[in-house]
């Protein structure tokens, strides 16, 4: 097991507390959901369990439109014309392909799913098993367990998952990580860039996550977009990726759609998210020293 928190550690950045419980949770043949703001790394965090641990991985995306048949499967109906309600009919969904192979079933953003999809996996979960009408018990497999990432209740389009769930999982809180965490994962999506200037950007976008003006802000997600857009709109323009108008075109691209505005705020989001970059990188724009504190390379040029 210690060698696969080793292993865990070169794959995630961070998050060894995490790596963890998650671990230990799983050891025990423990349901796990894993709880916390969009872009904090669920998702990356199972796979990467799943990966080291050799263990089968189901993915579900969590939605409205995922009802039980979609969960557990259905028959062909073309076979079943030809064959009649036989076992070799039935197309196993994620559900049941999980229990069959003892893999871990994974359903992303559970607090989308209907009640009465979720309630199909209470069952699974309380008695290891499943009855499908006409093609009998299924039950699951040693290694099967459930785990699930959910987005915080107040999210656009969450519900409150029920007593009935959380009675039957270990929750696992994931927050967003440290300053220097975030800067290693931007790091690792992007090269040639200016460390401390690539350290403002993460600054800037962790400042987004207490304005007051804003509701939610961005994820690490928005670091590395805007990173990347710098790079491939300097590249266009004949710039650097540093340069103040490229940096902040990029900044707008990548963060203005991710931010949402609280209730009876008359600005835009591009006003706020402006705010937020100057006041990260400006107040080093007449250093004259662009490698200083997160200033951008060619802070004083003009666009």
């Amino acid at each position: 097991m210690t060698d696969a928190l080793e292993r865990l550690g070169r794959d995630v950045v961070g998050r060894t507390r995490e790596l963890e419980i998650v671990v230990a949770a799983l050891d025990a043949d423990r349901h796990i959901v894993l709880e916390g703001p969009p872009g904090t790394g669920k998702s990356t965090l199972l796979r990467a369990v799943a990966g080291v641990l050799g263990v089968g991985f189901e993915f579900v995306e969590g939605n409205a439109e995922l009802t039980p048949a979609r969960l557990v499967g259905a028959f062909d109906p073309a076979r079943v014309l030809n064959e009649g309600y036989v076992a070799d009919a039935f197309m196993d969904g994620p559900l049941v392909s999980a229990m069959r192979e003892g893999s871990l079933l994974y359903v992303e953003e559970i607090n989308r799913v209907p009640e009465e999809t979720l309630n199909v996996l209470i069952t699974v979960m309380s008695e290891g098993d499943l009855s499908v009408p006409r093609l009998g018990r299924i039950a699951a497999a040693p290694g099967f367990r459930l785990v699930a990432a959910m987005n915080p209740f107040d999210s656009v389009g969450t519900a409150r998952i029920s007593g009935a769930i959380y009675d039957r999982v270990c929750r696992v809180a994931v927050g967003y990580q440290s300053l220097d965490d975030e800067v290693a994962i931007v790091a690792r999506h992007v090269d040639g860039l200016d460390a401390a200037w690539v350290e403002g950007v993460v600054r800037v976008v962790r400042a987004t996550r207490d304005h007051s003006d804003l509701r939610t802000g961005a994820s690490v997600r928005g670091a590395i977009d805007t990173a990347l857009v710098a790079q491939t709109l300097g590249a266009l323009r004949g710039q650097a990726p540093t340069t103040p108008g490229v940096a902040r075109d990029a900044a707008l691209t990548a963060l203005s759609g991710r931010v949402r505005l609280r209730e009876g705020v008359s600005r835009t989001t591009e006003d706020v998210i402006l705010e937020i970059w100057d006041s990260v990188f400006a107040p080093e724009a007449g250093s004259g020293d662009p490698g200083k504190g997160g200033a951008p390379t060619g802070a004083t040029n003009s666009r």
